[in-house]
């Protein structure tokens, strides 16, 4: 990597992102041997009225700045007229364009790390409705914004919507396989063993890549839905049609973008486990829970969930760190190392394809699997000897 910068780095982290914002300054200050920080202080008051605006603590003139942001963070709140109000996505985007405004055009360059874009299920129209994602990207471009990075865009298409400036969408897939073997060290990556499961259509793509970088074999179900009436907005689910490999005795792992409030997850695991398979896995980049954790319990007390894995990309209820079936998968690293590329002006490519680095895990998983059965057949041979 080479030396000369784009700018003087500058991170500055919204409202709720501060942890996550901590640690990937703990990894620049590691690779780059300084105990200075490249966090910037900067905060959003509001009034009693829930007016607000935004406050930078600090000069960022002439720096290449990196604006940390969740926009699902239920988790911070404001007070309106002397009561505590969970602020909604509507409020975190509002706060990030207050910031960019104090920004007022000092920076070299605006790059806003938004892990689940705002509004990013609304991103195409089937009827008479709002264009909602490609109307918040027009208008952070209009503001100066010079770079969008994002994790597992529900359809990354919508970058469209703002082709001169740069839109970059990383999947978690070699975290999210690392994961997986750390937390399930018996896990088989074999066609005879193990299969990749797409809940719906719009999963496919996302299936497709983990299925062909591992080597497995990848059934889909499909939404059948009521298209006579629409219940909060949607038509709703009739049932999940499977389409795919017999599944009697294998492992199962269901991949989506998102967990909202798992119906849909619960529908496939079970039918998937009517199907004979052994244990399901879930992967979905953002763990929202919408409907709390108790349909998860059940699911994991009926046997039809074995582990659900979740990147710290947005924010969760700290009591889901409790639970046996659950796992965090630490994006930290990962996002330091997309800044430090971006700060030193490199190609992202490298970052962007992780095959070499899941193929090395696996090689490792297998060897060590291999170990291990050498280990055991052993002992069984001296317990027999004795």
């Amino acid at each position: 990597m080479k030396d000369e910068l784009f700018g003087e780095l500058g991170i500055i982290s919204m409202a709720g992102c501060e942890p996550f914002a901590s640690q990937v300054d703990s990894y620049l200050k590691r690779w780059r041997n300084t105990d200075q920080s490249f966090l910037i202080p900067a905060d959003c008051p509001r009034f009693g009225s829930g007016e607000g605006k935004g406050m930078i603590h600090r000069s960022v003139r002439g720096t290449d700045l990196f604006i940390i942001c969740d926009m699902f963070n239920y988790g911070v709140t404001y007070k309106l007229r002397g009561n505590p109000v969970p602020m909604t996505p509507d409020e975190h985007y509002a706060d990030l364009k207050r910031i960019v405004g104090a920004v007022d055009g000092r920076a070299r360059r605006i790059s806003v790390i938004m892990p689940m874009l705002y509004e990013g299920r609304q991103h195409k129209r089937t009827s008479r409705e709002s264009l909602d994602c490609a109307m918040m990207l027009r208008e952070l471009e209009f503001y100066g914004v010079r770079n969008i990075i994002t994790f597992d865009a529900h359809d990354d298409r919508v970058a469209n919507a703002i082709p001169l400036i740069g839109f970059d969408n990383y999947r978690p897939t070699y975290q999210m396989v690392k994961a997986l073997v750390r937390e399930v060290p018996d896990i088989v990556f074999d066609k005879e063993q193990l299969v990749i499961i797409s809940p719906d259509e719009g999963a496919m793509g996302r299936c497709m890549f983990f299925s062909s970088v591992l080597g497995l074999d990848v059934g889909m179900f499909y939404k059948r839905r009521d298209y006579s009436r629409i219940v909060n907005g949607r038509n709703p689910i009739v049932s999940h049609e499977y389409l795919g490999c017999e599944l009697e005795g294998k492992d199962v792992i269901i991949i989506d973008d998102m967990i909202s409030s798992g119906e849909s997850f619960f529908d496939v695991a079970r039918q998937v486990k009517m199907r004979g398979a052994r244990r399901i896995f879930n992967f979905a980049t953002f763990g929202l829970f919408t409907a709390g954790l108790s349909g998860f319990d059940q699911a994991y007390r009926e046997g039809i969930v074995n582990k659900v894995f979740t990147t710290n990309l947005v924010y969760k209820d700290p009591e889901i760190d409790t639970r046996p079936w659950h796992c965090t998968v630490n994006m930290c690293k990962y996002v330091s190392y997309i800044i430090d590329t971006l700060n030193h002006d490199e190609s992202t490519s490298v970052i962007l394809d992780p095959v070499k680095k899941i193929h090395a895990l696996m090689d490792r998983h297998q060897a060590e699997a291999v170990g291990q059965m050498k280990i055991d057949f052993s002992s069984a041979e001296g317990s027999n000897q004795q």
